[in-house]
């Protein structure tokens, strides 16, 4: 009786699976400059072509200790996690793969890995690990909707049992260095509210290396204007591109790429 009953539902179970597709399988891992790490497997990015890391102005220091950071890793030697925070469209996600794309421009084995969940680190770094290779995950614009999601990646940084291994650093952008939010932090501390500082704090203190960075003056929007136009011969008017971020209520290199890219199209032109 048991089994005419179980019967059924393992034929239906086995129908699924072989509806189901199967998983990806993982590109080799010592073969391209970029990846994604995507349904438990190691995919190459289609087209991985950072911005030139001269072209990324006003971010001297950043540039420096991110290259020199990415420069250990590759070579093997002791190399931080590192936290770039501040301001939108300020150039931390363009910076991270500048700075990973000049690296190998200079014949360092490192590669960039773009992931989109926390949950997956762990099996990342077992596929990761025994790979003769450097490679630096790349979370961008991370955030949280819930303690324990701090907590977790706190335990992978430092002391806990998946930590990542020595090959494997993070790279974390950030719209505020104080990654927990405090209403969130203030909710499971509600007892103790210096309880609730030292949370926010405890991840970003987890990250060896913290860049930061800020909102630009107009000075400093219209340089990088001026560096992307004289890159790519376009003429450019200063108000015009003022305008231009006055109306998107915004001053970065974001939006200064943005109209760029707009002068290019009206002159009929590819930034690619």
């Amino acid at each position: 009786m048991t089994r005419g009953m179980t019967d059924p539902l393992e034929r239906i179970a086995a129908a699924l699976d072989r509806l189901a597709p199967p998983p990806p399988a993982s590109d080799d891992a010592t073969a391209h400059p970029a990846y994604v790490w995507r349904d438990g497997a190691l995919i190459a990015a289609r087209a991985f072509a950072p911005l030139p890391l001269d072209l990324l102005i006003r971010v001297d220091k950043q540039k420096a200790a991110l290259g020199e950071n990415l420069r250990r890793l590759a070579a093997g030697s002791a190399a931080q996690d590192v936290l770039l925070w501040g301001a939108r469209g300020t150039g931390k996600s363009a910076l991270v793969k500048a700075a990973i794309g000049a690296v190998q421009g200079e014949g360092g084995d490192v590669a960039l890995v773009e992931v989109t969940a926390l949950d997956a680190l762990p099996r990342l770094f077992a596929a990761l690990a025994p790979v003769p290779r450097a490679f630096a995950l790349f979370l961008d614009d991370l955030g949280f909707d819930a303690p324990a999601e701090a907590r977790i990646l706190r335990s992978l940084l430092e002391g806990g049992a998946e930590a990542r291994p020595g090959n494997v650093r993070l790279l974390v952008t950030a719209n505020r260095r104080h990654l927990v939010p405090r209403d969130i932090e203030e909710q499971s501390s509600a007892i103790n509210p210096r309880d609730s500082i030292d949370d926010q704090l405890a991840l970003a203190d987890r990250f060896g290396l913290s860049l930061g960075f800020h909102a630009l003056d107009q000075d400093g929007y219209c340089a990088i204007v001026a560096g992307y136009a004289a890159r790519f011969d376009l003429p450019f008017d200063a108000a015009e591109a003022i305008n231009w971020a006055t109306r998107r209520g915004s001053r970065s290199g974001r939006v200064a790429w943005q109209y760029v890219t707009e002068l290019a199209g009206r002159a009929g032109r590819s930034l690619g």
